[in-house]
């Protein structure tokens, strides 16, 4: 492997649900969400970079009253020597570090959807990243 994971923490945890109709609304109308996967990076010093993979629920229809989901999950990782290679580099951030750490990161989000009352959450236990990275690719 051309890396190493050196920490992965919660950044940010935001779960508002903002009264008891939206949640009795969303308790039928999960379907109506979909998910978003973000990722972005910082380099914090020379091979050591922090890969943030963001995960959110945003509405489908425009709805005035709804839930506001977000959870940023930090992951450090180290370069190996001899780890120079921009396309490398992009390819560790936007697929390698993202397919390793999805499951934790789902299995948190579900976590906390699960203890605030939502038994039929459905996220996909799988992310191709190497297929959403060839879709930006081509785009």
């Amino acid at each position: 492997m051309n890396y190493k994971i050196i920490g992965k923490y919660i950044k940010e945890l935001d779960f508002k649900i903002p009264n008891p109709k939206v949640f009795s609304l969303l308790a039928k109308n999960i379907s109506n969400y979909k998910i978003n996967i973000d990722i972005k990076s910082n380099q914090l010093k020379e091979k050591i970079i922090e890969v943030e993979m963001t995960l959110n629920l945003t509405p489908i229809k425009n709805e005035s009253e709804k839930i506001n989901t977000k959870i940023i999950y930090s992951t450090i990782i180290e370069l190996n020597e001899g780890v120079s290679d921009k396309k490398e580099i992009e390819k560790i951030i936007l697929i390698n570090v993202p397919s390793k750490v999805y499951p934790e990161l789902r299995k948190i989000f579900v976590f906390v959807f699960e203890n605030s009352g939502f038994k039929d959450i459905k996220i996909s236990n799988n992310v191709d990243f190497q297929k959403l990275y060839n879709l930006k690719k081509s785009q």
